[in-house]
């Protein structure tokens, strides 16, 4: 892409297209570039390799990157970007540059754990085995990363002003108000549920005209089903068998959640006191930030919480053992007395969990609860559609094990929850952008945003580019 100028600034529609993951959005004019979010393409194995493609515009040509929050498939690919050349600020709020840190560190381990396990076992079809980016990568991003507050606006590169909205979809998360060129745009990134049992609703849209909403729409078809006793049941079903419940869980938020739930349903005696695990050394760090964020009174914390919970754990019913090392994650692998693991990664990708599942699918007497969105062509969805064997470390492995899904621990707005946020605001835009879901999803969400607001919605495929 060369540096001409262009009359109208456009976006670039370079990952969260047709898919939940990879956000990837590069908004240009006049030879000024900035990227929104630089998340990495997870699930199916064709979108995991459009990791390893060029990225489609010199990265030494970006002047910033603004990221929404520190989920991977937001921020995943910074250092990779910053690998291949991008020497730019990367502009985020403080929580999210200190659970992006956390994410990307064990990312890099990961993928450098994972090259040398495929490189022993010799089940990689490259050789060397290799990874996207590694831990020195790492440490150069988060060199060039600057945090700004909340409502505050700032400048991130020519004519291009940015203010951070809490989301409430984790902690640190943000929809986007940017002023580009003198057009205004807002970015959602993922947004969140006004009933987070940690965090603030999200803010109403900004007042005033938009000239471009580029939404998410992850459950753009559907609407969440309320909480109800069914979690609570299946542990005790499990428990009542003498098996154990595996969870896998998202380690920044999800695990948080769960602990909260879990914590209510012990203290109201809803299911028993069985030792829960936390297995996952990310979750662990970012158990730590919400930890510190409510200690602080921090302004993204509800108000009951951060005022009943000073100098209390509320993630901790008493039974909560936190397994920091692999040789105590190890321990847990063949459980012989009932008890509640959470583990990490939540669509069952990659992390401790997946020896967890090698260990404990074969076995019925074990349930595995998934409690997030799983997408296409992950270990998670195969179980949830009914898989009878999975994949993993080179071999096939037995599905006996019984599979749940409660979709209520969902930190995404589901598609009610769209329609009202996006109402919240005093002017329909003059277009809207639908991202960040699966096909089906994104679709039927655009229609209804056309249908029931009137307003002009689209849905762009990958690599589109568009006029703001």
């Amino acid at each position: 892409m060369s540096n001409e100028a262009v009359k109208e600034p456009f976006i670039q529609f370079l990952g969260a297209a047709g898919t939940v993951t990879g956000s990837r959005f590069l908004i240009s004019a006049n030879g000024t570039k900035v990227l929104i979010d630089c998340g990495m393409f997870q699930g199916l194995k064709e979108l995991r390799l459009k990791n390893w493609e060029p990225f489609p515009v010199n990265p030494e040509e970006i002047d910033a990157i603004v990221v929404t929050h520190a989920h991977l498939d937001h921020s995943g690919y910074l250092p990779r970007l910053v690998k291949l050349g991008f020497q730019g600020a990367i502009h985020l709020t403080q929580y999210t540059a200190a659970l992006a840190e956390v994410i990307l560190r064990d990312s890099a381990r990961i993928q450098g754990e994972d090259a040398a396990y495929a490189a022993k076992k010799k089940f990689s079809r490259h050789n060397p085995p290799l990874a996207l980016y590694d831990e020195a990568n790492v440490e150069q991003t988060l060199d060039q990363f600057v945090t700004h507050s909340f409502h505050k606006r700032i400048q991130v590169a020519t004519e291009t002003f940015v203010t951070f909205h809490p989301s409430g979809h984790i902690l640190g998360a943000s929809f986007l108000e940017i002023e580009f060129f003198g057009k205004r745009i807002l970015f959602t990134g993922d947004m969140g549920r006004t009933d987070h049992p940690l965090l603030v609703a999200p803010d109403s849209i900004p007042a005033g005209h938009f000239d471009a909403i580029i939404t998410e729409s992850t459950y753009g078809d559907r609407e969440h089903t309320p909480a109800s006793s069914n979690f609570e049941d299946v542990i005790n079903q499990t428990v009542a068998r003498g098996g154990s419940v595996l969870i896998p869980a998202f380690a920044v938020d999800r695990t948080e959640v769960i602990l909260v739930r879990l914590r209510e349903s012990m203290e109201a005696g809803r299911i028993p006191r069985v030792p829960i695990y936390a297995d996952s050394p990310m979750a662990l760090k970012a158990l730590d930030y919400y930890r510190q964020a409510i200690d602080e009174h921090s302004a993204e914390i509800r108000e009951n919480i951060a005022r009943d919970w000073q100098g209390r754990d509320p993630f901790d019913p008493g039974t909560l053992v936190e397994l920091f090392t692999p040789e105590q994650s190890k321990t847990i692998n063949e459980p012989t007395n009932p008890c509640i693991i959470i583990s990490a990664s939540g669509m069952g990708t990659g992390g401790r969990v997946v020896h967890h599942l090698h260990s404990m699918l074969p076995n019925p007497k074990h349930t595995v609860i998934m409690v997030g969105y799983q997408a296409i062509g992950t270990r998670g969805r195969a179980l949830v559609d009914g898989a009878e064997q999975v994949k993993m470390h080179g071999e096939l492995v037995d599905v006996k094990a019984q599979i749940e899904s409660v979709q209520s621990f969902s930190v995404h707005a589901d598609s009610d929850g769209l329609i009202a946020w996006m109402t919240s605001g005093s002017e329909a835009p003059s277009q809207v952008f639908v991202v960040h879901g699966e096909e089906g999803a994104a679709d039927t969400f655009a229609d209804r945003i056309k249908s029931q607001l009137g307003w002009k919605a689209h849905v762009p495929f990958m690599g589109e580019r568009a006029s703001i």
